[in-house]
């Protein structure tokens, strides 16, 4: 495998924010009437808002009545009460200008709206290096649909044998694989490797990524799943 590219997770990936997007969603629905425990919100962590809302609540839908209000809500929520205090994975930035130094191409394949993804690419200290991005507003379903990473390949104007990806979830690893991309995991999004299971290798942050780079499907084509 010939490596050129490299899709990017950013929650829980570049930035520690998956605990702080649960207790926005528990803080919403609260707000609408909803007793949502953290505790079943957080598996969910990964998926966008149209899968994340008629998981909880049935029937409701991110575009339409009380869904799109919740949905429109949480953002504010997330933003203006959670983005301030979160802080980047450790390794992020670094890791970032290594692969950038590779000459890879790299792209942001997020489930966060167009609006969300600039203030966490900002609270990953990664604002500066990342310019091409795909988001939820480029496909019609989030994560783990492969939407996300195909509308990343078709930006990119690649096929999925020459790009990995890196995430932190089992809905990346879903979406990744469902396109035929090979993922890269790390555990600082809070998922085990139980949930993880599938992916080429599995690192504890980006820090440990880059401590491990040399030996990593980063540079071991034998590692790479065509």
């Amino acid at each position: 495998m010939d490596l050129q590219a490299v899709l990017l997770d950013v929650d829980g990936t570049l930035v520690l924010s998956n605990d702080a997007h649960a207790q926005a969603w528990v803080d919403v629905f609260k707000e609408f009437g909803y007793d949502v425990p953290f505790e079943r919100v957080r598996p969910l962590m990964g998926m966008g808002g149209d899968r994340v809302i008629p998981t909880i609540v049935p029937g409701l839908t991110k575009d339409e009545g009380e869904g799109k209000a919740i949905s429109s809500r949480r953002k504010e929520i997330m933003i203006d009460k959670y983005v301030p205090a979160l802080k980047p994975a450790p390794g992020a930035r670094e890791l970032i200008l290594h692969m950038k130094e590779a000459g890879l191409r790299l792209i942001v394949a997020s489930s966060a709206s167009n609006q969300e993804l600039s203030v966490l690419l900002k609270a990953a200290q990664v604002e500066d290096l990342l310019d091409e991005a795909t988001t939820s507003n480029d496909a019609e379903t989030s994560k783990p649909s492969p939407d996300i990473v195909e509308a990343a390949l078709g930006k990119l104007k690649m096929k999925s044998d020459k790009v990995l990806m890196l995430g932190d979830t089992p809905y990346d690893l879903q979406s990744a694989n469902a396109a035929g991309v090979g993922l890269i995991a790390v555990r600082c999004g809070g998922f085990d490797d139980t949930s993880l299971k599938g992916s080429l290798a599995i690192y504890n942050d980006p820090a440990d990524l880059l401590a491990h780079y040399d030996n990593s499907p980063f540079k071991q084509p034998s590692l790479m799943k065509n």
